[in-house]
């Protein structure tokens, strides 16, 4: 199975398993999602080398560790993660999917280290960009977004 597959299969489970029953496709899992991707794929932030970067600068390197490597994922708190992302973002994503930033930081622990778990299947952040590139295009095409 290719990493392309692999990462859809998560994403795949982790929205349905996030969804409250009966709610519909596109919800703010959905919406967070999009956003991790973008925090993935901007080359300004340094994508995913640089997420995994600023996560271990911030005092979490054993966490992000474990996600990249090929062990068992450790978990990371709302608070922790909003200390590593800024409150000001958290509360941006918040305000721009109408949810309250407690909500944001609770699901992006769970999104966070699930995503770049798979994102990096070798235990290792990938080296190459074509290789992300494609999978991050595969996740953003799974969401109806064909202009990505």
């Amino acid at each position: 199975m290719g990493i392309l597959d692999t990462v859809l299969g998560v994403i795949k489970s982790q929205v349905a398993n996030n969804a409250a029953p009966g709610a519909a496709p596109g919800g703010a899992d959905h919406n967070l999602l999009e956003s991790v991707i973008g925090m993935i794929s901007d080359p300004q932030s340094g994508g995913l080398s640089g997420l995994v970067e600023k996560i271990a600068a911030g005092g979490l390197g054993d966490q992000v560790a474990s996600w990249v490597g090929k062990g068992e994922n450790l978990p990371i708190s709302a608070e922790q993660l909003q200390a590593v992302l800024g409150s000001s973002f958290v509360q941006g994503l918040a305000e721009k999917f109408g949810i309250n930033a407690a909500d944001v930081a609770g699901n992006l622990t769970s999104l966070l280290p699930q995503v770049i778990d798979k994102l990096t299947p070798d235990g290792e952040v990938p080296g190459d960009n074509k290789l992300l590139e494609a999978g991050l295009a595969g996740l953003t095409s799974l969401f109806g977004n064909k202009s990505a």
